[in-house]
């Protein structure tokens, strides 16, 4: 990939919460965790698991819209909710740091890069229940699930203006 394709991806890229009504063919959403799932992981170990919650999974839907108390949620036609497994995870020997979470948000960025590539937008969603979540879908024994993605195609006609920080104030110097 050229600088200049990772630019536009990196500027494009950004919280949607407004859906458009538009369905994206289940083939893309497959072919964007395809993607996503080629992703670095600490020592390769992949301790991730994607579910994929799409337009008529009502109960895992229901489940969802539970979990996370906005409403603008329930207009993305598909949700895919990311999960590590600990138990799979690299560990550092010196501290014992799990890096579970690490590999799954590298994961979950490159899902979000993906879709903003193929023209759908997504949301990092962290602050959910998941004791209400875990009511309505059953997951395995050892995944957790972190990240909620809605997913679908943005309502917004124009992306809304990033504000960050500049970048001498978050780089440090030795």
């Amino acid at each position: 990939m050229t600088e200049n394709k990772f630019s536009a991806l990196s500027h494009e890229r950004y919280s949607c919460r407004h859906y458009s009504t538009d369905i994206p063919a289940r083939s893309i959403v497959d072919s964007i965790l395809g993607l996503a799932a080629l992703a670095p992981s600490a020592c390769n170990r992949q301790p991730w698991r994607m579910m994929i919650v799409g337009p008529d999974d009502i109960a895992a839907r229901a489940a969802v819209k539970a979990s996370y108390s906005r409403e603008w949620i329930g207009e993305a036609p598909y949700y895919v909710i990311v999960c590590g497994v600990p138990a799979e995870a690299w560990v550092r020997s010196f501290d014992g740091k799990n890096h579970v979470d690490i590999d799954v948000a590298i994961l979950t960025e490159h899902i979000c890069l993906a879709a903003t590539g193929a023209g759908l937008g997504t949301c990092w969603v962290c602050n959910f229940d998941p004791a209400a979540l875990g009511k309505g879908i059953a997951f395995e024994d050892g995944v957790l699930p972190v990240v909620i993605l809605p997913m679908g195609y943005p309502a917004e006609t124009t992306m809304p203006e990033k504000k960050r920080k500049e970048l001498n104030d978050i780089i440090l110097r030795p």
